[in-house]
């Protein structure tokens, strides 16, 4: 394993689009954003899931990569709420397709959702879901802070149709919570689950990382017994990406304090093993979940779906993201709103949708970002011939290294190769290939 980690541990994308954000060009104009929204909006059968971006967080975790706002003044509620709801208004008007198009996913991050009061929460999904109609089955999810997350908030959110549930975990170490300024008593993180069990929530998530700074095997068994104490549904067991260059609250620990690549990847292993032990089984990349939940039936059934949001048991056409930092995708278009939350209520109060950068996307992207969502959601890929000799060259080392595994022009991850599919889905990446950074802008892939 040393051998293998020091030779293919290197800066990676993770593929939650592609072509990966440092590599938008094309920047399509608000007209092309609602040029797409229109086209692929329009049939009938088509399928829209909604995100939302509540960025709002009381206190900062060190560890954390997200676009957030740090503030304890609640009063930045209703100004953000009124421009949400702007927002989705400014849509409806330009896309005549989306009022009353059925819903089938919606979700809620951050930052921190349940930040919001009960009535700034209860009036933005209400405002949504009144614009919207809702699918017969309809998949409502939301990330909250077991620190920050009330009774009531839950009921609310349960009377509104949520079924899912995800909670910010990270480690129940308390010396390890210390360092990233997120302490957070195991008996937290259990009243929420048990509530939201017993309101009727039928799918919870714990989101875990490894590699934070002061873990150790022990540390990461004790988070492990105690993770399963409360046995959630799913979990997303994610590698600490450390990027000081574009967080510098991630300097508030040094390199030092963060365990060496080798006992990283031990950390992960451990987990999995433990997991796997319980009854979990491992679906794509970083995430593991129980054979009733839909996420695991989806993995089996060859109908996993991966994007912005994460893994999902469905595929929609379209996903249009409100909120400041939020991302939309369409089949032929990504685009991003304004990241400062002040800046993007500005763009709102003078009628203009807060785009500010994306990418219209070729028939080679589309072409590879389907080759690489199915990489991440299925562990193999048929490589179309005119990709095949390059691509078998390009892993050629990989395949040596027993990584990978090529049979009748499909590509296969081997179990040996799991740590490393975020290099393998670097063959398929013809802008990193193009054109290689100059500076930091990836984390290490282990």
């Amino acid at each position: 394993m040393k051998h293998l980690l020091e030779k293919y541990d290197t800066p990676a994308p993770r593929y939650t689009s592609y072509p990966t954000v440092p590599y938008w060009t094309d920047s399509p104009s608000t007209e092309d954003c609602i040029e797409s929204l229109n086209t692929f909006l329009a049939p009938k059968e088509s399928k829209l899931a909604l995100y939302l971006h509540i960025p709002f967080c009381e206190t900062l975790c060190t560890f954390c990569g997200c676009n957030t706002s740090i503030t304890k003044n609640h009063s930045v509620e209703e100004p953000y709420v009124s421009a949400i709801q702007k927002e989705l208004t400014l849509y409806i008007q330009n896309v005549p397709n989306l009022k009353g198009k059925e819903l089938s996913e919606l979700h809620l991050g951050g930052g921190s959702p349940t930040y919001l009061s009960d009535y700034n929460l209860q009036s933005t999904i209400e405002f949504i879901l009144n614009q919207l109609s809702s699918s017969k089955e309809p998949q409502y999810s939301i990330e909250v802070d077991p620190r920050r997350t009330r009774v009531s908030q839950l009921k609310l959110l349960h009377k509104l149709g949520f079924k899912r549930i995800s909670l910010g975990v990270q480690d129940f170490d308390p010396e390890v919570q210390r360092l990233v300024n997120r302490i957070q008593p195991f008996e937290l993180t259990e009243n929420i689950t048990l509530e939201a069990r017993s309101l009727g929530f039928d799918s919870v998530n714990f989101d875990l990382i490894y590699g934070l700074p002061k873990q150790s095997l022990d540390s990461m068994k004790y988070t492990m017994d105690k993770t399963l104490e409360l046995k959630p549904d799913r979990i997303a067991f994610y590698s600490y990406a450390h990027v000081p260059w574009i967080k510098a609250s991630q300097r508030l620990f040094t390199e030092e304090d963060l365990p060496a690549p080798t006992i990283k990847r031990e950390l992960y292993e451990m987990g999995r093993s433990i997991l796997e032990k319980e009854g979990y089984r491992e679906i794509g990349m970083d995430h593991f979940a129980l054979p009733h939940d839909k996420l695991w039936k989806a993995f089996h059934n060859r109908g996993l779906h991966r994007n912005f949001m994460g893994y999902s048991d469905s595929k929609t056409d379209v996903m249009l993201g409100l909120g400041s930092s939020a991302i939309s995708e369409t089949p032929n278009l990504f685009f991003q709103n304004i990241k400062l939350e002040m800046k993007y209520r500005k763009s709102l109060t003078e009628n203009n949708l807060p785009i500010f950068r994306g990418h219209k996307l070729t028939h080679s992207d589309r072409l590879r970002k389907q080759l690489i969502l199915e990489l991440m959601t299925t562990w193999q890929v048929k490589v179309p011939n005119e990709l095949h000799t390059h691509t078998k060259e390009f892993l050629s080392e990989m395949e040596n290294d027993q990584l990978v595994t090529w049979q009748n022009g499909t590509l296969t991850v081997t179990e040996l190769g799991k740590p490393y599919l975020r290099i393998v889905a670097m063959a398929f990446d013809e802008k990193l290939q193009n054109t290689k950074p100059t500076g930091p802008v990836f984390s290490k892939a282990i």
